[in-house]
């Protein structure tokens, strides 16, 4: 199996297919090269199709009338983005753009649409990976309208490192004001607050590695919302 049918074999979407199916996705799939801070799309674009990650890092973001961009999602190689309004042929909701120089596979709507009245098994899928954004969506806005930010940080810790299948140290895959914006505060104050973290044991930081020193610490930290 090639790289690119591997990517795909192993997105959310298509996993579980028969190899058939899967080279037919192949088949309508695009290849998007971007630079680093390309934009991928705008909110209020006509959504004409969705997108894996085949390589590189890119973000979903909102902006505020004042122009305060704020972070819905940072995406990494072999997730889909875009794909809540292709059924309905709607606008984007957000705004993309790449972290990194990225690959991306594009698949036009009207020959997914087409792919899935022949493939059902495609739609259950979908719907599965649906429900999860709105599961992630609500513990987003959970997050940023009933914890403070330091739950809000605890929270995003303990996601990282189970993302990353470790207990012990994570790595931040963004800069620290990207992560602020992913997290609805400022730099000044997320440095603060790490500090402050670092102070009461919970956990030590080496540039973009933190040492997660106190799991229950953090799991009390990310229920109740603030520091002692």
């Amino acid at each position: 199996m090639d790289k690119i049918l591997q990517i795909i074999s192993d997105a959310p979407l298509f996993n579980g297919l028969p190899d058939e199916q899967l080279n037919d996705v192949r088949q309508i799939a695009v290849d998007r090269f971007y630079d680093k801070g390309r934009t991928i799309f705008l909110e209020g674009d006509p959504c004409d199709g969705f997108y894996i990650i085949a390589d590189g890092r890119l973000k979903i973001y909102k902006l505020s009338f004042d122009g305060k961009e704020q972070i819905l999602h940072i995406y990494g190689p072999g997730n889909p983005f875009g794909e809540v309004p292709v059924f309905a042929g709607k606008k984007f909701p957000a705004n993309a753009q790449t972290l990194l120089k990225s690959h991306l596979l594009f698949f036009p709507r009207t020959a997914f649409i087409d792919l899935i009245s022949r493939n059902p098994s495609l739609a259950l899928n979908m719907l599965a990976v649906l429900s999860m954004r709105l599961r992630q969506f609500t513990v987003q806005i959970e997050n940023l309208s009933l914890k403070e930010v330091p739950g809000r940080l605890a929270s995003y810790l303990l996601y990282l490192a189970k993302e990353q299948g470790r207990t012990d140290t994570v790595a931040l895959t963004i800069s620290k004001g990207q992560l602020a914006s992913l997290l609805g505060t400022i730099p000044e104050t997320l440095s603060r607050i790490l500090a402050k973290m670092a102070k009461q044991g919970l956990v030590e930081t080496s540039g973009r590695n933190l040492k997660l020193l106190d799991i229950d610490g953090l799991e009390d930290l990310a229920a109740q919302g603030k520091l002692q």
